[in-house]
């Protein structure tokens, strides 16, 4: 069943640019980022989503050799009932040509402040003409996730991005649901983006393989587990 529609206003840190870096500083051959969205073009699709409301943003280091390591706080924890993540990645990006390219890497999730086991995410993909596609499996402490996500940024029909994931979700342990048990499920979402005066505009929607009564085990990296259609403002504070 389709939720209501949903509008979320999220405060950034402040930058120049929603999307853009608030500092940049060239070190020799190595290149110093201060974000407050991530950057990396298979890393942008894979952090989970920041919480609404929550102050987010991190560090980027890259080599002239495609070598790079980061940090990035989907929520640093400032806020009331916001815990600190802290999602840490290593990666090394390749052009093939000037059209196509390679890129791999790891992502390490923790939570500093929770009594919760950290996880992991290996990463790959290729960039086509400004277009990402890539492939993610990663091990949480409860279950085991495929990821095939695609962000057709570099082909924006009236200056809209298109991205998308879908996710295969295998639990380590079935849950019990009224009528049997769930072990496994898949969730998907289809994002649509633009700047508008100033204020990036995200309109998403996600839903999942379960309903009803077997969403008490959802566990997957969209807000909900039915069909969800949300409205989200991002703008700097200057």
């Amino acid at each position: 069943m389709l939720k209501p529609f949903c509008l979320l206003l999220v405060g950034l840190l402040a930058s120049p640019a929603a999307h853009a870096p608030i500092f940049q500083l060239e070190l020799g051959d190595f290149d110093l980022k201060l974000v407050t969205t991530p950057i990396r073009s298979m890393a942008q699709g894979l952090v989970k989503p920041s919480a609404v409301g929550s102050f987010h943003g991190g560090l980027d280091l890259s080599h002239d050799s495609g070598l790079y390591v980061g940090q990035y706080a989907p929520s640093m924890g400032l806020t009331p009932g916001k815990n600190l993540e802290i999602d840490s990645y290593v990666g090394f990006k390749q052009p093939f040509d000037q059209t196509l390219g390679y890129e791999v890497g790891m992502i390490h999730y923790s939570y500093p402040k929770v009594d919760t086991l950290d996880s992991q995410e290996l990463f790959g993909g290729l960039t086509l003409l400004g277009s990402r596609i890539g492939i993610a499996l990663s091990n949480d402490p409860d279950k085991q996730n495929n990821t095939l996500f695609a962000d057709l940024g570099g082909n924006q029909p009236f200056g809209i991005g298109i991205s998308m994931k879908y996710t295969t979700h295998q639990l380590n342990t079935p849950v019990s649901v009224d009528g049997g048990y769930v072990s496994s499920f898949t969730d998907w979402s289809v994002k649509l983006s633009r700047p508008f005066m100033g204020i990036d505009l995200d309109l998403i929607y996600s839903n999942s393989s379960l309903s009803g009564s077997d969403c008490s085990a959802y566990s997957g990296h969209n807000s909900q587990c039915d069909g969800l259609v949300t409205l989200k403002a991002e703008r700097p504070f200057f």
